[in-house]
C-alpha cells in the first residue's frame, strides 16, 4: 500500500490565509524541493527521512508574498 500526497498529485487544493495580514498564502510545494538542486528528483521514501515528517503527512510550504511570511503546513497523505 503506497501513501500520497493529494496536493502534489492535483487531487485537491489547500487554501491558507496569511496570520499576518490575512492574504491568501501560495503554495510553494514540498519542503524538501528546497534543500538541494536534487532534491525534487529523489524518490519520497528517502526525502521523508529528511523533512521529518510521518510516513503518511506530506510537509508543504505556504508563502505569503505580500509580507513574507511562510508556514509549514503537513498534509495528510492518503493511501491507495
Amino acid at each position: 500500500m503506497e501513501y500520497v500526497c493529494p496536493i502534489c498529485n492535483g487531487m485537491a487544493t489547500y487554501l491558507l490565509r496569511c496570520p499576518h495580514c490575512g492574504k491568501q498564502m501560495e503554495n510553494r510545494g514540498t519542503v524538501v524541493e528546497f534543500l538541494d538542486d536534487y532534491s525534487p528528483y529523489l524518490a519520497m521514501d528517502i526525502t521523508q527521512l529528511v523533512d521529518g515528517a510521518a510516513h503518511d503527512q506530506c510537509v508543504h510550504l505556504f508563502y505569503c508574498e505580500e509580507c513574507k511570511y511562510d508556514k509549514r503546513v503537513s498534509i495528510q497523505r492518503i493511501k491507495m
